[in-house]
């Protein structure tokens, strides 16, 4: 796969995850924010675990299957899943959408800076305007307007890093393992295990709030993470974790769109400026990249004809 089919297939991820803000927000009204997490996580796990048997029955044949510490990344995976998911729907409680969709989208500067700190992993120079330009159009996205930090805010904060850490490890992970169904699966059945845990000892479960909250359950846990999440594992196999950052930003645009369509939201002059300038900031990295990239090739058989 090239760089350029998986930026797109990260772009499919953010829609994705952009549609999924509005069965989020409906299915809080029949459970807890565990519970919803928990219960549809392990619903993507359902619809993964026969791709991934299959994925473990030819790494058998070819006496490759992950070794102990492949399988405590991939739970390592999965709680910093459950954590940032978690965390942010938590977060939903007590603070306001507008603040939340701003918060989360800390993760995207955060990502080539963890990434430095973390692993000295290198970033194109595009990544860091870019990411600013993110963070500068999902504020005003969300209304440019200023806000008082509370408790729903300090959770969505700190969902940020979870998500960054996640965007970082989920593609040195699928890189070296090459079992993407695999690893989805496993990271889905300790988010979901570990969420419902959580769930039943801080909510209360009922069966009639879980059908109340049974359709964006289904959606959130078949298309959103199902499809969603396993998406991103084989396309960041491709990708460098700070453009799929920038890129995966983009379900800020996607989320205000279907709101527009689903919810009766409306976006104001600075919100459609927001949406453009996210928009700017994708197509820029991944344009800077291949530019750079074109540029050496050129100097380099440039030189090769001078040598010769």
């Amino acid at each position: 796969m090239s760089r350029a089919q998986a930026n797109l297939l990260l772009l499919a991820v953010a829609l994705i995850w952009g549609s999924a803000f509005v069965a989020q927000a409906k299915g809080m009204a029949g459970v807890g924010p565990l519970g919803f997490t928990g219960i549809r996580f392990l619903l993507g796990t359902t619809i993964i675990a026969p791709l991934a048997w299959r994925e473990w029955r030819q790494l058998s044949v070819r006496q490759a299957r992950p070794a102990a510490a492949d399988a405590l990344a991939i739970g390592a995976l999965g709680v910093l899943l459950m954590l940032g998911a978690a965390f942010q729907q938590i977060g939903i409680i007590s603070t306001t959408v507008t603040n939340a969709g701003f918060l989360t989208a800390l993760y995207v500067p955060l990502v080539p800076l963890l990434g430095w700190l973390l692993l000295r992993t290198p970033a194109h120079w595009s990544v860091w305007p870019t990411s600013i330009g993110c963070l500068v159009g999902t504020w005003l996205l969300s209304g440019a307007q200023g806000f008082d930090l509370v408790v729903g805010d300090l959770w969505v904060m700190a969902s940020s890093v979870f998500w960054a850490l996640h965007v970082i490890y989920v593609g040195r992970i699928s890189g070296r393992l090459h079992a993407p169904f695999l690893i989805a699966c496993g990271q889905f059945l300790v988010c979901g295990t570990a969420s419902l845990l959580w769930a039943l000892l801080a909510e209360t479960i009922t069966l009639s709030g879980v059908a109340q909250a049974a359709l964006p359950i289904a959606y959130a846990g078949l298309v959103s993470v199902g499809i969603g999440y396993t998406t991103q594992v084989v396309a960041q196999r491709y990708a460098q974790p700070a453009d799929a950052a920038v890129i995966l930003s983009a379900e800020t645009v996607f989320a205000a769109m279907f709101g527009f369509l689903l919810m009766g939201d409306r976006l104001t002059a600075n919100g459609i400026a927001g949406c453009a300038l996210i928009l700017v900031c994708i197509i820029v990295v991944q344009i800077a990249p291949l530019t750079a990239a074109g540029r050496q090739a050129l100097a380099g058989r440039r030189a090769q004809r001078q040598e010769n």
